[in-house]
């Protein structure tokens, strides 16, 4: 159903209405305001928070130090997106989608008012929502997801109010390797507790056992193959220790790092087809299947994973950022896709760097393929130039084709952005024999002759050889 509107000229004008004022939200009414002005379209934003455009990836840097300012995290704020003719709503959470009305339910978190607002458009980034276990004492003051600069903020307030120094991070997925390396720098005594055989439930476990080892050499206590089963609060109704069935940490600050969920809350009671991990299933035009006039992006959606074939959902800012733009564009008049991801992935826990894209040996048994392993261990640098750091790299190949499925890689400076290089082999469908014979820049500075990467596809390589019929 189209809405009549008239612009000041007397032309017909529509209306967006964007619910999302981060990344995927404010990227796709950006985009769309550069394609189509005030005059022709209207685009109306609901943030219920109190920050837009913000780097959530960054906030584990503002907590342990290395970014000064919250503000530096902040792109762009709503007075800028305002100035550029959005209707930006802060602190309005939309509470109810009416899709056949083509209308949104909103209410002011500050007023309590509530009012109904038609679309022609809808862009839906809601974003994801923390993993809170259901336990005793998870809502405890001192217990702090981190999730939003709001989340960022309240740590900070924890810890600048808290005079122990003991500190319990629950979960070793990034967010939680992350906040471990932010609280070890604010001199805390860290300790990690963590329901999987070995950190970085997102690489093979032999590569985890790396950054376990990692991490223990940095001082950070690790506890893993362990459930929470309660946070224990004192006489001041404060968090004061983490249960496990086996032990209990002592705690004077618990940071929730188990991941996040989609958070589809509103495109579930709408009736919008959500996939198996509870994101919204688009389209290559990051449409909403079955709707024309819907779009969604962001972490609340599920995306194609172009190397195993599924859906998956992968919460980072690269590809919320990317969905915003091809939604925009869309919108906007344009047309532009968003294909799908192989899943890269980078992070750092103090000095150590840890990388993977495509997939780990579980996924792909999942997906049924066959596949040889190898593991090499190489050099950031040619091994005679100063500094030269060790690195470990892992790479799965399907064993028909040779077709590369994945690599992992754990190591010093250097390590980590070398998964680009197999991203784009990845995405290019390439073959570890292929892959051999990449130009890659060399100078004993920035690499050994032979950088890691091909070393690992050369192993790969004399491996299928060896195992062929």
């Amino acid at each position: 159903m189209s809405i009549s509107r008239t612009s000041g000229t007397g032309r017909a004008m529509e209306r967006l209405v964007v619910i999302g004022g981060d990344a995927a939200g404010m990227s796709a009414a950006s985009q769309a305001r550069r394609l189509r002005g005030p005059d022709e379209l209207e685009i109306v934003a609901f943030e219920r928070g109190h920050f837009t455009s913000y780097s959530a990836c960054g906030i584990p840097y503002w907590v342990g130090g290395e970014v000064p300012e919250r503000d530096r995290l902040i792109a762009r704020t709503p007075e800028e997106h305002r100035e550029r003719a959005i209707d930006l709503r802060m602190r309005t959470e939309v509470t109810e989608i009416d899709v056949t009305g083509t209308r949104v339910r909103s209410r002011d978190l500050e007023t309590g008012a509530e009012a109904w607002t038609s679309y022609d458009k809808l862009v839906i980034a809601t974003g994801a929502r923390p993993i809170r276990p259901d336990l005793p004492g998870a809502d405890a003051p001192g217990v702090h997801g981190v999730q939003t600069l709001d989340d960022g903020q309240a740590l900070l307030d924890t810890l600048a109010a808290t005079k122990a120094r003991r500190a319990v991070v629950v979960g070793a997925g990034y967010i939680g390797v992350e906040m471990a390396e932010a609280l070890i720098n604010r001199g805390y005594e860290v300790t990690v507790v963590n329901r999987g055989k070995e950190p970085m439930s997102t690489l093979d476990p032999d590569m985890g056992r790396l950054v376990h080892t990692a991490m223990e050499g940095m001082g950070i206590t690790m506890v893993d193959d362990a459930e929470v089963t309660k946070l224990l609060t004192g006489e001041d109704g404060r968090v004061c220790a983490v249960a496990t069935e086996d032990a209990e940490y002592p705690a004077d600050v618990v940071v929730l790092g188990i991941g996040v969920h989609p958070e589809t809350t509103l495109a579930r009671a709408a009736g919008l087809p959500l996939g198996e991990h509870g994101g919204l299933l688009t389209d290559l035009a990051m449409r909403v299947r079955g709707h024309e006039n819907i779009w969604a992006g962001g972490d609340c959606v599920e995306v194609l994973d172009l190397v195993s074939g599924r859906e998956r959902h992968i919460a980072l800012g690269t590809h919320a950022n990317k969905h915003g733009q091809v939604i925009g564009s869309n919108v906007g008049g344009g047309y532009a896709t968003f294909p799908g991801v192989v899943g890269t992935a980078v992070s750092k826990v103090c000095e150590l760097e840890i990388a993977r894209t495509g997939l780990r040996e579980k996924d792909a048994r999942r997906a049924g393929l066959q596949f040889e392993t190898v593991t090499i261990e190489s050099t950031s640098r040619a091994g005679y130039y100063p500094n030269a750091a060790l690195m470990t790299v892992k790479m799965l190949a399907e064993r028909r084709t040779g077709r590369l499925l994945g690599v992992q890689i754990v190591g010093r400076e250097g390590a980590a952005k070398r998964v680009d290089i197999a991203a784009v082999a990845l995405t290019a469908g390439m073959t570890v024999e292929q892959m051999t014979a990449l130009d890659l820049g060399y100078a004993p500075p920035f690499s050994p002759v032979w950088d890691p990467i091909l070393v690992a596809a050369r192993k790969a390589v004399t491996k299928m050889r060896a195992s062929a019929p």
